[in-house]
């Protein structure tokens, strides 16, 4: 089965359904069964008595586990579904759960509709929902560019690069992908309780993602139309803390003339992280609302794209 329409198929399923409620009540997300997995595993084998080393073994094996199972599941519905039309169908709606550019474009929309109506308590409450700063230390401009940068970043975590994964190999290549991502969410921090035991999550993540970011940057570059997203984001990128991160969020401070990244905090910890775009000026609401017209211009480039190396392959 031609994995390039098995995924073409799912970004539409999930641009126009997304995951409906009613399915969600009733059998949960897969990446809610993925956290359960994954908590189980924290529960029982991250324990503060183990050492370094051993924490970090296990975290691995934890990683490899749960890779292994999301895979395997994936591979078997693979192989059980029938080679038709009706077997592409049901690939591609398992498929569209992995893949979140309805539910990204919406959460972030939450937080804009407060901020236009001077709600900054809503807006707070918004963006804690997708950052995991400290939401009350966060004045407008501050809950604008963490809007941003989860918006340029969710970009590829969320949609490209499961995608990528998914044209690659197909549902069990998706399926892998986000069992990594999850793993690297829940258990990937730079902390006490998981600098060990989720060290191996997050180096893996990190591969995974090289390319799939420095597409999405080179995305937001072409939706701009605007040569100074290519420059900030060639100079600015590998000034991130993250290898990846950077591509997107510095794309997107260059199309729109604003300043990312830099000081925040988290929990009782502040990071001085340094500026992307430095010298630019602080985003307002309304380059919020510029920011999710270049997110939708972005993944109508990627779609096109998408639909053209489907075609290309159906007719050569």
């Amino acid at each position: 089965m031609n994995s390039l329409s098995l995924i073409c198929l799912a970004w539409f399923f999930e641009a126009c359904f997304g995951w409906p409620d009613g399915v969600f009540k009733r059998i949960k997300h897969p990446v809610v069964w993925l956290g359960y997995i994954i908590q189980w595993f924290d529960t029982v084998l991250n324990k503060t008595k183990f050492s370094h080393q051993t924490r970090y073994i296990l975290g691995a094996l934890t990683t490899i586990s749960t890779i292994a199972l999301s895979t395997s599941i994936a591979s078997a519905i693979t192989y059980t579904l029938p080679p038709n039309i009706w077997g592409l169908i049901a690939q591609a709606v398992i498929a569209s759960s992995l893949i979140a550019s309805r539910s990204l474009y919406i959460h972030i929309l939450n937080v804009l509709l407060p901020l236009l109506q001077n709600d900054i308590h809503q807006a707070r409450n918004a963006v804690s929902m997708i950052v995991g700063r400290d939401p009350n230390s966060l004045d407008e401009s501050a809950i604008v560019r963490a809007s941003i940068e989860s918006l340029a970043e969710n970009a590829s975590d969320g949609i490209i690069a499961p995608i990528f994964w998914g044209v690659l190999l197909g549902l069990p290549g998706i399926a892998a992908y986000k069992a990594i991502n999850t793993l690297d969410s829940m258990i990937g921090h730079r902390s006490d309780t998981y600098s060990a035991f989720g060290g191996f999550a997050a180096r893996l993540d990190d591969v995974v993602n090289l390319i799939p970011a420095r597409i999405t940057g080179c995305l937001f570059v072409i939706a701009s139309l605007k040569p100074i997203s290519f420059k900030t984001m060639i100079r600015d990128a590998p000034k991130h803390r993250s290898p990846n991160a950077g591509w997107p969020e510095a794309s997107m401070a260059g199309a729109l003339n604003i300043r990312l990244s830099g000081p925040r905090v988290y929990g009782t910890e502040t990071h001085n992280d340094p500026w992307l775009n430095f010298g630019a000026k602080d985003p307002t609401p309304h380059t919020l609302q510029e920011a999710l017209k270049l997110y939708l211009k972005a993944m109508l480039v990627g779609a096109a794209l998408l639909m053209f190396l489907t075609f290309a392959r159906i007719i050569f």
